[in-house]
């Protein structure tokens, strides 16, 4: 499904429960968080998360990170793929395939 398709359909459930007010930045960052936290939850005891539960919870945690995106005007793959040409000059692959390490210590 096309992001704009995404983005029309969470505006619209916003706009028809009004709750655009709620939806600062700030607001959509701490529940950001929250929606991470109970992903994370879903892997507390072992690695073997139920993929029902790990999708309900991401798929919370993408809205949230849809609708801050779109409040401070900016386009969720736009900003993405430019953090990854980013991340690609801090992490080489010459010097970061295989390995974990942070890229000032490569």
């Amino acid at each position: 499904m096309d992001e704009r398709v995404v983005l029309a359909e969470l505006r619209q459930f916003v706009a028809e429960r009004d709750w655009s007010q709620f939806h600062s930045p700030a607001n959509l960052a701490k529940s950001i968080s929250v929606e991470a936290g109970e992903l994370l939850e879903q892997f507390q005891w072992n690695d073997d998360a139920d993929l029902a539960a790990v999708s309900e919870e991401l798929a919370d945690v993408l809205t949230y990170c849809y609708l801050l995106a779109d409040r401070l005007g900016l386009e969720p793959h736009h900003i993405m793929l430019k953090k990854l040409e980013q991340t690609r000059t801090k992490y080489p692959v010459s010097k970061a395939s295989g390995r974990s390490t942070k890229y000032d210590k490569l």
